[in-house]
């Protein structure tokens, strides 16, 4: 008995099952054949040649982008990549219709049927449309008729640089779009949300290296051409350049080989070798350093603020060679002038020797009085003569006289006035540089908050 009642309760719990899942299907289907019936009725005797309101009003087309991914900027090509969601929204009253769902959710292939925005990005150099798997492309149609049309890009556009405070140097890098076909008078581009939420850059997208992006400015203009005049929709991305690299691989360096050469002034004035090999190795330095600092930038015509700062070390560098170089001058024409001065000396000694001998043999024979001017003479030269130039000593340029040993007057005033100037250069030049950088700074947080 119980078995029987078993397998009726399974029999019913299934035909009940079977109607429900076929009431189901069967809704299912009815919904698919009611959109199928609305899409056929929207395209019905629809052109899509023809824009919304042609012959009539203003097509207002309102555009927002979502940033994916931004970067990398490459000062040389002077342009940047971006990678993101541009969306477009417009109301097309053909497009309106009455039933069960309020959005029409389509894919791409819908997007062919109807009458889209020619828009273009006017100062792109290269431009992506992604279509892997398929085109990613999201296209809506509400019931008033708006149309919602979205798609994912990647464009390479240019960038114009000045780059004379490189590398505390800001840009501003634009991206232009409109229609290439429509005039201001048939279609009007606008922002959807605003002229400050437009355009949405989340922080972990950003693929910067070498730039911080600081905030990002909308705003609309009209391009007059030939053609006519066309509404263009603009967006300046604001890029700060980041400091840390290159005060690592060059100005560090830099002002550690300046250091270096002004190290020679506390060298004794004799050791020419060692004083030359420091000047022209700081100078050798000086130059691949500059060499190299310019390598990642384009060749511009004008000096940046980093070829000032190199230019500036290059001349101390330069300026201490060229100290030791006056040093030694100055030291050779004294020690010439104390040679001349012995010289000099020891030959009026000489003869007032000779004519105390002569006065004492005038009493004595002559060929006594010979004999002692001969050996006073000889006496003098070994004992009293002047020195032989010692030119060819190791290590000097002059001779070891007594009265040049000490340090040079010169090098005492620039082991002073070269460090200070030196750091009231840098004082000056950090000062002017990162005071503007702060200054641009503060004014974007302002703008931003």
């Amino acid at each position: 008995m119980l078995h029987r009642m078993a397998i009726l309760i399974l029999t019913f719990v299934t035909f009940f099952c079977w109607i429900t899942l076929g009431s189901v299907r069967g809704s299912e289907k009815i919904y698919s054949d009611n959109i199928t019936l609305i899409l056929d009725r929207l395209l019905d005797g629809y052109d899509n040649r023809l824009r919304p309101g042609s012959g009539g009003g203003v097509t207002e087309v309102k555009t927002d982008i979502f940033v994916t991914s931004f970067g990398p900027v490459s000062d040389v090509e002077m342009e940047y990549t971006m990678d993101m969601f541009f969306r477009q929204m417009w109301v097309d009253e053909r497009l309106k219709f009455e039933g069960p769902s309020e959005i029409l959710r389509l894919n791409n292939r819908m997007v062919d049927k109807i009458w889209t925005p020619d828009t273009f990005f006017r100062n792109s150099k290269k431009s992506i449309s992604h279509n892997m798997t398929t085109p990613n492309k999201l296209f809506r149609i509400m019931q008033n008729g708006t149309v919602f049309y979205t798609m994912r890009l990647t464009i390479t556009s240019e960038c114009p640089m000045r780059l004379m405070d490189f590398p505390m140097d800001g840009h501003a890098c634009p991206l232009r779009f409109g229609s290439y076909a429509y005039t201001s008078s048939e279609i009007l581009f606008t922002w959807r949300k605003g002229p400050i939420a437009s355009v949405d850059c989340p922080k972990e997208s950003m693929s910067l290296l070498q730039y911080d992006l600081v905030r990002q400015t909308l705003s609309s203009e009209i391009f007059k051409s030939n053609t006519g005049h066309y509404s263009v929709m603009v967006v300046h991305f604001h890029l700060q350049r980041k400091l840390g690299y290159y005060l690592i691989q060059t100005y560090i360096p830099l002002i550690m080989v300046v250091v270096l050469s002004q190290v020679s002034f506390w060298i004794n004035k004799e050791s020419v070798p060692a004083r030359t090999v420091a000047g022209i190795t700081t100078v050798l330095t000086m130059t691949t350093l500059s060499i190299s600092a310019r390598e990642s930038l384009p060749k511009v015509a004008y000096a940046t603020a980093m070829d000032w700062f190199i230019a500036v070390c290059f001349a101390f560098v330069a300026s201490a060679l060229v100290e030791f170089a006056a040093v030694n001058y100055f030291a050779t024409l004294q020690a010439n002038r104390l040679k001349k001065q012995k010289a000099r000396q020891d030959k009026l000694e000489v003869l007032a020797t000779g004519s105390d001998d002569d006065n004492a043999s005038s009493a004595s024979s002559p060929q006594e009085g010979l004999k002692r001017r001969n050996h006073s003479v000889c006496r003098s030269e070994p004992e009293d003569g002047p020195p032989l130039p010692i030119f060819l000593q190791q290590g000097s340029a002059f001779p070891q006289i007594p009265q040049l040993a000490g340090t040079s007057p010169i090098d005492k005033y620039s082991r002073i006035l070269f460090p200070l100037a030196f750091a009231l250069f840098n004082l000056v030049y950090w000062y002017i540089y990162l005071a503007k950088d702060t200054m641009e700074s503060a004014r974007d947080g302002v703008l931003k908050n």
